[in-house]
């Protein structure tokens, strides 16, 4: 029996180099919507928060911040698709550093890591809270 034919390394190493380059476009996606500090998120931090239709588009579009499921599922929304703009008006600095160790679990590793590198006080508050 002929032995059966193997990718050629090039091949491989040309997909590699596309997921890469897929991977750095993706984070930069997150990078670009990031706050210069966690001090510019000073969103509600009780009551009702109705999102707009181009951050919940596909979901729920409104959260009570007392019930700890709809916040996560709020913060995760908007970790996910809110704009720049969108992120000192829906997310509550004090909320984030409180939920991050079990949202961080939740959101994408995409998402964790870019927001982790850039806040490592984030990453902090996770390793304390473990």
């Amino acid at each position: 029996m002929a032995p059966s034919p193997q990718p050629h390394a090039s091949g491989k190493s040309d997909l590699s180099g596309v997921y890469a380059e897929d991977l750095t476009l993706y984070q930069e996606k997150f990078r670009r919507r990031l706050p210069e500090s966690l001090d510019e998120l000073h969103g509600p931090a009780e009551g009702v928060v109705d999102l707009p239709l181009h951050v919940a588009w596909s979901g729920m579009t409104s959260y009570d911040i007392a019930k700890p499921r709809q916040c996560m599922g709020l913060y995760r929304t908007v970790l996910h698709e809110g704009l720049s703009e969108d992120l000192p008006l829906y997310l509550n600095q004090d909320l984030l550093l409180q939920m991050w160790p079990v949202l961080r679990t939740l959101v994408g590793r995409t998402v964790r890591t870019v927001w982790e590198d850039a806040f490592p006080e984030l990453a902090l508050h996770a390793q304390a809270a473990a």
